[in-house]
């Protein structure tokens, strides 16, 4: 009797310790859980400032400059008034067109994903679908925009375009910064599809 005894204590502490490993690590998988869905939702929002940042940037962009033209070499230049605007350019309306719509699927998708507290995987796969298909927007409209600025810049004299970012030094640092800003939006939105792979690759 004292052996049965001493056998279901130690049978019953068992499962008390079994219980409470158990327990503690359920806490633990909801907590990692919570830090996940919570670093995602931080890296929305900043790519949904970002985005929305670099579209505007670029969008109000513009510079106006009094250039001298030469007409005959004999005749002293006269002055002309020139603005600088963005829609000028296609690589630059493209730029503010990706990044306006990447800020507006990332409040979207920010709003849905703070909805889907289940969790379920297959909201979780077309969230991820869509947030690769805004880094290859984002990505494209960056090395667009950056290719134009880049002439701008330094010119190119194989087909004789001069740069153009001596005269209007405020419209190209402002053009680089909203493209430097975009860059970091896009690399956000990667990270996502990072983590997102990651996370549906463990769950399988």
């Amino acid at each position: 009797m004292e052996m049965e005894a001493v056998y279901m204590s130690s049978n019953e502490e068992r499962g008390i310790e079994g219980g409470v490993n158990g327990g503690e690590k359920q806490v633990v998988v909801v907590a990692n859980k919570r830090a996940k869905k919570f670093s995602a939702l931080v890296l929305r929002f900043l790519a949904l400032v970002l985005t929305l940042a670099a579209a505007v940037l670029l969008g109000v962009n513009k510079q106006s400059a009094v250039v001298p033209v030469v007409l005959v070499p004999t005749l002293p230049p006269f002055s002309v008034d020139v603005t600088a605007k963005w829609h000028y350019l296609s690589a630059f309306v493209y730029f503010v067109v990706a990044n306006a719509i990447a800020c507006a699927y990332a409040s979207i998708s920010l709003l849905l994903t703070m909805a889907n507290r289940a969790g379920k995987k297959g909201f979780e796969m077309i969230i991820t679908i869509f947030d690769l298909v805004m880094v290859a927007l984002l990505f494209s409209g960056v090395g667009a925009a950056f290719a134009v600025g880049l002439i701008g810049f330094q010119g190119n004299s194989h087909v004789q375009w001069k740069k153009v970012c001596n005269v209007f030094d405020k419209f190209c640092d402002q053009a680089a910064i909203a493209v430097g800003i975009s860059f970091v939006g896009s690399t956000l939105f990667f990270l996502m599809v990072l983590l997102a792979t990651l996370n549906l690759h463990k769950k399988h």
